[in-house]
């Protein structure tokens, strides 16, 4: 009995998974889409289980055929980007000078209402001190949004974010983000852009927890990070919400920049992840959680800061200091 429940369940999963990619596969019309999806699903119940002669190796057949269309779709930098992503960022790095382009600079009037600059900007590894810690949240529960703010002694923060790079008219959608539905991107950003958009325009609550990494482990991050940027700026990749995204990249880069520590389940379900920073001694642990989570919310800051100069001084203003 067991043995038929496991295959069962091994069969389920095989027909949703295909069933999924043929749906968010890339043929233009979603009828078609749908149709071929719904025919693959009736396809392999009839042949698994209603046919009086299973048809298993016709169905495997067929699967593997979907699977290797699947591995055949490519990511690609040619799509009619949303104006928020449209430009990659890149790199250059020279001795202790780091030379960026393509940084989000935008001057929003409302989420979708915003005058467009991209900008260049030199920053030098010598002067990098700190790391902060964003989590935003679309709405409250166990899975949001982080990225990481570099802190230099003689500059602004620069911002960078590990996003979804949508098309125009497409918005993030969890499931889709499985099925090679969004290409990445790293943002490069102005912290104006990257967290007012979030605390001003897009609702989202947004908590900013200072780290204690020294500032080597900073600069070793903060080099990986601009590999990648290079990396994705000549080859295209794909976004994946379990595999290639926001928090499970910082936790990768962060280990091979000397983090010590294994993985966990609140890197996948990231909406806890402050909670693991605090459990783990990455945050300020003289305050209690509750407290240190509370003081930490910077919408207020942000809001009335809105695009002033010293926005990154405001929101930080009323922060728990820890030693750095």
């Amino acid at each position: 009995m067991l043995i038929a429940v496991i295959r069962f369940l091994c069969w389920a999963v095989l027909i949703a998974w295909a069933t999924l990619a043929i749906y968010y596969s890339n043929l233009p019309w979603a009828e078609l889409r749908m149709g071929l999806a719904g025919a693959f699903a009736a396809f392999a119940i009839w042949a698994l289980w209603l046919s009086r002669q299973r048809r298993t190796v016709a169905f495997i057949a067929l699967f593997l055929g979907v699977v290797g269309w699947w591995i055949s779709i490519s990511p690609s930098h040619d799509r009619e980007w949303r104006p928020e992503v449209a430009v990659m960022p890149r790199a250059v790095v020279d001795g202790d000078r780091v030379r960026l382009t393509g940084v989000r600079n935008f001057d929003y009037r409302s989420r979708n209402d915003f005058t467009v600059r991209w900008e260049e900007r030199e920053v030098s590894l010598s002067h990098l001190t700190a790391l902060d810690f964003y989590v935003s949240y679309f709405s409250e529960g166990p899975v949001g949004h982080t990225f990481v703010s570099f802190i230099f002694d003689n500059a602004p923060p620069l911002s960078i974010s590990i996003e979804t790079r949508p098309e125009v008219g497409e918005g993030f959608a969890p499931v889709a983000s499985l099925f090679k539905q969004f290409e990445l991107i790293y943002v490069v950003g102005d912290e104006r852009d990257l967290v007012g958009v979030r605390t001003n325009h897009r609702r989202e609550a947004v908590y900013l927890y200072r780290l204690n990494t020294s500032a080597d482990d900073a600069r070793r991050l903060l080099l990986i990070y601009l590999t990648r940027i290079n990396e994705l700026a000549d080859r295209p990749e794909f976004y994946h919400l379990l595999s290639n995204s926001c928090t499970i990249n910082i936790v990768r880069y962060a280990n091979a920049a000397g983090r010590a520590g294994r993985l966990d389940i609140r890197h996948v379900l990231n909406g806890l992840v402050d909670g693991y920073l605090y459990r783990s001694g990455r945050v300020d642990t003289t305050l209690p959680f509750d407290e240190l989570r509370r003081r930490s919310l910077i919408n207020e800051a942000a809001q009335a800061a809105d695009s002033a100069p010293d926005f990154s001084q405001r929101i930080r203003a009323s922060l728990p200091t820890i030693p750095r």
